[in-house]
């Protein structure tokens, strides 16, 4: 997935790598995972000297004000790509030892490849039981779309240490070609999510069914059933997270409330962007940079908290055709060149 993205300054993005603790108990040690996974050792990455020595020591806690976190999914048919993922964030940071990475992980042999291959990395592990997600997940148009791992980045609030109140989310297929940094400063304008977002270029729409759009009290319900904007579709493989927002917020229950009215009424064919759309997809507020070559990130808030139980047909159909002013672009599909985009703000 070759695309660029962004943010509060110049920030381009494209493919994760997961790399997970050497650190932790269960899992078997580096060398051992050196022969699964036959991977060689990246060499150093020093900080600038502006950086400052307190960036430099691996072992302080994730708690340390001054990092930037970095959340990733670690699977082993992207292991390849998070590893350029990681790369790719390092080499271009000009304080790698200020970023911390979180990688969650459903199959702990995967966690010592990273800390054999970034020796010295910081990051920390985290378990994510995929009975957790199991009961909620329908049938999809691919069976890719229905792991329980794509649904982990849902999870991040209540997995990541209380003390974490940001991140930065990267899907496992992502390079970064600018300094992370630049992405981690984005003004979220006290909303929740920031997200590249398409409009003219996606038919949102065609994200839901004709039983969903049918419904009025779906759409209602819905973050976008009550916003005076068309809403439009946005990326989810490149986020900036306000977690304080959404544990506030109570996002990870009202997803999963989407997910349970999926099960019951096929309300979406797609896995686990659709619920996250629900949720955020509502008005969009550009925060450009001041330079006309710069674009600005996006950020969303939860919307309505109640979604109805089971649903009504009706004889409404397609997305609320509101006026708008001009949305941003957005990420191109991975088999284009990279190019400027826009993150939205998405408020309540």
């Amino acid at each position: 997935m070759a695309w660029a993205v962004r943010l509060s300054g110049f920030f381009s993005a494209a493919v994760v790598i997961v790399v997970l603790s050497p650190s932790l108990e269960p899992f078997p040690p580096a060398e051992a995972e050196a022969v699964r996974f036959p991977f060689r050792r990246a060499p150093p990455f020093p900080d600038a000297a502006e950086c400052g020595a307190a960036s430099a020591s691996a072992s302080a806690s994730a708690c340390d004000a001054a990092l930037v976190h970095i959340a990733l999914t670690l699977d082993e048919a992207y292991l390849r790509g998070s590893i350029a993922a990681v790369h790719s964030v390092l080499r271009h940071a000009r304080c790698p030892g200020r970023v911390f990475f979180h990688f969650v992980l459903s199959d702990r042999g995967l966690a010592p490849a990273v800390g054999f291959v970034f020796p010295g990395l910081r990051f920390r592990c985290y378990y994510f039981d995929p009975a957790r997600v199991r009961g909620l997940i329908s049938s999809s148009v691919r069976e890719a779309l229905e792991q329980p791992l794509n649904y982990a980045r849902n999870y991040l609030a209540e997995l990541l240490e209380p003390c974490v109140r940001r991140v930065i989310y990267l899907d496992s297929d992502l390079v970064v070609v600018d300094d992370v940094a630049k992405l981690w400063a984005t003004d979220l304008r006290g909303r929740t999510v920031g997200a590249p977002e398409y409009c003219a270029a996606a038919n949102f729409s065609a994200y839901f069914t004709p039983r969903f759009w049918s419904d009025p009290r779906l759409v209602a319900a819905a973050a976008f059933g009550r916003r005076r904007r068309r809403p439009c579709y946005f990326n989810t493989g490149v986020m900036v997270l306000d977690l304080e927002r959404w544990r506030r917020g109570g996002a990870t229950a009202r997803i999963e409330r989407w997910m349970r009215v999926q099960r019951r009424a096929r309300i979406y064919d797609l896995g686990s962007l659709p619920p996250l759309m629900l949720v955020f997809a509502a008005a969009a507020t550009s925060t450009r940079a001041p330079s006309a070559s710069s674009t600005g990130a996006a950020a969303a808030s939860p919307g309505p908290a109640s979604t109805p139980d089971a649903p009504a047909p009706s004889t409404t159909s397609g997305p609320p055709t509101t006026s708008s002013s001009s949305p941003p672009t957005i990420l191109p599909p991975a088999h284009t060149t990279p190019t400027t985009t826009t993150l939205t703000a998405y408020s309540r």
